[in-house]
């Protein structure tokens, strides 16, 4: 989000919102509960998932900061039907849905934004449904590291991407739709071809071009999740 609405948010928030802060692991909202407000979040990272009737869990988004949860419900008063979980500490600022519209209605470049945002997620919904039907396995893991050094990536030296985020093989897994034992065989496979790495409990990609040659064109095409 631009700096200017960014300050706008933070602004209009601190002043009528409630600082809330969840724990790593903690379940902020689950299915069939709604909420009770908006929350703006000021630090940390959410994650949108939902469970099938097997067990297996599917992620869906990440939230990051300086984004709203729960916005669908606001604007549209849909009932909740997924998890959201704190993946780090979270810090966030709570406000009443009434008093987040009427905010949202006198900021016509805010509102823009929004709703720019929500295109390129209905977007990368319908991505991540080809991949999920179509991709093979390697291209799927290789798709989902594309996409998260999109999103939370740093540029280093050499033209290495630092993973901002702390993922786990498990985590991977349910963004790609695979199971944990395949996701793990192949990021191992990345791993050897060096095409990515690991320092501490952040990813580096080293070569992003030859992972994105691994994308399957007709099936995948990574966006900017949001």
């Amino acid at each position: 989000m631009p700096p200017k609405e960014k300050d706008l948010d933070l602004k209009f928030f601190s002043k009528v919102g409630k600082n809330i802060i969840f724990k790593k692991g903690e379940i902020l909202l689950r299915p069939d509960e709604n909420p009770t407000g908006v929350y703006y979040i000021k630090k940390g990272l959410v994650r949108l998932y939902s469970i099938s009737a097997s067990g297996q869990e599917v992620t869906f988004n990440i939230f990051k900061p300086n984004t709203y949860l729960f916005m669908m419900w606001a604007l549209s008063e849909i009932d909740n039907n997924y998890f959201f979980e704190a993946l780090t500490e979270v810090e966030t600022i709570k406000a009443s849905r009434e008093e987040v519209i009427e905010f949202i209605k006198g900021q016509p470049d805010l509102l823009y934004t929004l709703n720019k945002r929500t295109m390129i997620a209905l977007e990368s919904i319908i991505d991540t449904t080809q991949t999920l039907l179509f991709g093979k396995a390697n291209a799927k893991v290789a798709a989902t590291f594309v996409m998260l050094a999109k999103r939370f990536g740093k540029n280093g030296k050499n033209n290495r991407i630092t993973i901002q985020a702390p993922l786990t093989h498990r985590l991977i897994a349910t963004l790609a739709g695979l199971t944990r034992e395949t996701t793990s065989l192949e990021i191992i496979k990345l791993e050897k071809e060096k095409l990515i790495s690991k320092k501490q409990r952040f990813y580096i990609i080293n070569d992003i071009k030859t992972l994105e040659s691994m994308l399957e064109v007709d099936a995948i095409k990574p966006s900017n999740w949001l």
